[in-house]
This record gives C-alpha cells, sequence and structure tokens, in this order.
C-alpha cells in the first residue's frame, strides 16, 4: 500500500514536472516569436520606406520621361520645318544665279550691240574725213549745182543726220539700260550673300538642334536604364518581404492561435495592409492634383513683357514660326515672330520681320533703353535677329539654340552682335 502510494506521487511529480517544462518551452518560443515579429515589423517599415521612395523616384523618371519625349518630338518637328525652309532658300539662291546670269548675258549683248554702232559711227566719221574732211552739213548742201541737186542734198543730210540721231539715241538708251541691269545685278547679288548667310545660319540651327536630339536621346535612354534597374530591385524587396511575411505570419499561427483564429488574424491584417495602402495611394493621388495653373497677364506693356514667360524652357526655334495659331499653340517661334506675338498679348501691332520692326517707333541710345524696347543684333546680316529688352542688359528673345529664353546682351556672343541699335515703339 505504501508503495503504491509513493509510485502515485511520484508519477504526479514526473506528470507536472513535464507539464511546467513544456508550458516554459512554449512560453520562450512564443517570446522568440514575438520579438522576430517585432524585428521583422521594423524591417518592413524600413522596406516599406524604401519601396515608397523607389515609387516616388520612378513617378519622377517616368515624369522626365513625358518631358524629354515631348521635346524631342517638337525638336523633330522643327528639324522638319526649317529643312524645308533651308530647301526653299536653296531654291530661290539658285533661282536667283539664273536671274544673275540672265542678265549678265543682256548686259553683253547690249555691249555688242553699242560696240557694232560705234564702229558705224567710226566709218562714218572716216567717211566724212575723207570726203570732206570738216565740212559741215550747209556746205554740203549749198555746194548743189541745181535746185534738184539741192533737194537730193538736203534729203541725204536729213537721212544722215537722223541715222546718227538714231544711232546716239540708241546707244544712250542701251548705256542706261545696262547701267539699270548692272544695279539689279548688284541688288541680286547682296541678296544671295544675305541668303547664302541665312542659309549658314540655318544650317548652324539645325545642327545645334540635331546635337540636342542626340543629348536628349542618350539621356533618355539613361532614364530608361535606371528606370528598368529600380524596377527589378523593387521587384525583389517585394518578393523578399511578401515571403517574410507569410513565414512570420505561418509561426505565429502555429504557435498562439487556432488555424480559424489564425485564419481571421490573416484576414485582419491583409484588411489592415490593403487599407494602408489605399490610404497611401489615396494620399498620392490627393497631392497630385495640386499641380500649379498658369495666370493670364494683365494688359499693356506688363503682358508684352511677361509673355513669354510659359515658353521659356517649353519652345523651339523655327524659321517663320509664330505667325500661326498652330506654331503659338506649340511654342514655335522665330525672333520677329516672337516678338510681334508677344506686343500683340499687349494690344500692340508691330510688324512680323526684322527689316519691319528695324523701322518701328523712335530710335533711342542704349544708355537710356528701357524695359520693352526692341534691341537687335547684326548675326548673319545687320539687324539679323532682335528681343524685347527686360532691363539690367537682358533681353528674352526666341533664340535659335534655345528657344525662347532670357538671355545677358552685355556680354559672350550677344555683346559681340550687338552694335546699339534700339527702337521704342510706343
Amino acid at each position: 500500500m505504501k508503495k503504491t502510494i509513493m509510485t502515485m506521487t511520484t508519477v504526479a511529480v514526473v506528470g507536472l514536472s513535464s507539464a511546467f517544462f513544456s508550458s516554459n518551452v512554449h512560453a520562450e518560443t512564443v517570446n522568440n516569436l514575438k520579438d522576430k515579429q517585432e524585428q521583422i515589423q521594423n524591417d518592413r517599415s524600413e522596406v516599406k520606406a524604401n519601396l515608397s521612395e523607389a515609387e516616388e523616384k520612378i513617378s519622377k523618371v517616368l515624369v522626365e520621361l513625358e518631358t524629354l519625349n515631348k521635346d524631342i518630338e517638337r525638336v523633330n518637328d522643327a528639324l522638319k520645318e526649317n529643312k524645308a525652309k533651308m530647301d526653299e532658300t536653296e531654291q530661290s539662291i539658285s533661282k536667283t544665279k539664273e536671274e544673275v546670269e540672265k542678265l549678265e548675258a543682256e548686259i553683253a549683248d547690249l555691249e555688242a550691240a553699242i560696240e557694232k554702232r560705234f564702229e558705224i559711227l567710226k566709218e562714218r566719221m572716216v567717211s566724212y574725213q575723207k570726203s570732206g574732211g570738216d565740212i559741215s552739213y550747209l556746205e554740203v548742201v549749198f555746194g548743189a549745182q541745181s535746185f534738184g541737186d539741192f533737194i537730193s542734198r538736203v534729203s541725204a543730210v536729213n537721212k544722215i543726220a537722223d541715222s546718227d540721231a538714231k544711232l546716239m539715241e540708241e546707244q544712250e538708251a542701251d548705256k542706261k539700260e545696262i547701267e539699270e541691269k548692272q544695279d539689279k545685278v548688284v541688288d541680286k547679288l547682296d541678296n544671295l550673300k544675305d541668303m547664302k548667310a541665312e542659309l549658314e545660319d540655318m544650317q548652324s540651327t539645325i545642327n545645334e538642334q540635331k546635337k540636342q536630339n542626340v543629348e536628349k536621346k542618350n539621356s533618355l535612354k539613361e532614364k530608361k536604364s535606371e528606370l528598368v534597374t529600380m524596377k527589378e530591385e523593387l521587384q525583389i524587396k517585394d518578393s523578399n518581404l511578401a515571403s517574410l511575411e507569410r513565414e512570420v505570419k505561418q509561426n505565429i499561427s502555429s504557435a498562439t492561435a487556432p488555424p480559424a483564429q489564425a485564419v481571421s488574424s490573416n484576414r485582419s491584417e491583409s484588411s489592415s495592409s490593403q487599407l494602408s495602402t489605399l490610404s497611401s495611394e489615396k494620399s498620392k493621388g490627393s497631392s497630385n492634383t495640386s499641380a500649379p495653373t498658369a495666370s493670364k497677364g494683365s494688359g499693356g506693356m506688363s503682358a508684352i513683357l511677361n509673355a513669354g514667360n510659359r515658353y521659356i524652357g517649353n519652345s523651339v526655334y523655327v524659321f517663320g514660326g509664330g505667325r500661326s495659331a498652330s506654331d503659338i499653340a506649340r511654342g514655335r517661334f522665330d525672333c520677329s515672330g516672337f516678338v510681334s506675338w508677344a506686343f500683340s498679348q499687349g494690344g500692340v501691332s508691330v510688324p512680323a520681320s526684322t527689316s519691319g520692326l528695324s523701322g518701328v517707333g523712335s530710335k533711342v541710345s542704349y544708355s537710356n533703353a528701357q524695359p520693352g524696347d526692341l534691341v537687335f543684333f547684326n548675326t548673319y546680316k545687320t539687324n539679323g535677329h532682335v528681343g524685347i529688352y527686360l532691363g539690367g542688359g537682358r533681353f528674352i528673345g526666341s533664340q535659335s539654340s534655345t528657344g525662347v529664353a532670357v538671355a545677358n546682351m552685355n556680354s559672350g556672343y550677344w555683346k559681340d552682335t550687338f552694335k546699339g541699335h534700339v527702337r521704342r515703339v510706343r
């Protein structure tokens, strides 16, 4: 009986010890899992922060890519337009050369005719000298032997005199025509020189635009490469995060809660995660709706000076641009087209050519220049470029290499080509 009681007591003690040991082990496992869970949550917060930063960078890159694509498209359009202008100019040069050659041929014919008349007159003078020396027409007439001879001599003298007079008139008329044609040739050649200079400037512009296009394309490729790398890194991080999250959930579920509760917990956490994601996306969406909008300027000089601001960094130089609604909407201007459009924004009408603008208003000295005055530059020809003075040695205009931009006329290229020509429109 005593042995039996002792045996039961031993079994009870062993049973209690086993239960106590099992409970301690279980508690220790749960604590370790909770510590691990806390660490994973911290790691997850850091990964989420990195993911958020990566998404923000990707968003910025996408915006830059879109901007680059628009810039490239704009430059490509400008290249086509300028190439068409260049072809048109080359045709004009060819046509002008033909006109010059035709004028030179006509001049050669006239000079030959003048030389022929001169020989006739010279022969006639020799004949006069041989027949009568320096005898005048009157001596010939009054030397008649009869009335009939007198009439014959008068008629002959009149014919000779009329012929000589006609030859002289033709001679003078041809000389005058030669002078006029020579003046035309000079004008044509001057225009040809200007056209060649404009063609060279146009070629320089196209080369500069091609260079910009290449640079932008290279930048686009680099941005694409960076974007692909970002996406790959993001996918790896996201995959690692998902695996880690599943493992932690499974361990916690098996250690602390029945399957049903674990599923419920998982659903709860999943819902919480979805709400967090939706909240984040909503926050991002709301932040993107606050993009600034351009405001319209007031009338008068303020509108003229500020009209081009919205095109700075968002335009391209096109020969003949700025004279249609389509060009203006797409920011396509040449220098005079931009100036004419900018003044129209302030209710002032001015010509859309540098030659026309160089004669408007009154000329003022550069020392007295005021914002809104026109400033001219001798680029490929005198007054080949024009802009609107802003003050402080700065002007705004459509430059061939930049499109609409503010430039400094007190240094560099613009200082070298500015010769003090300033005009005040008002």
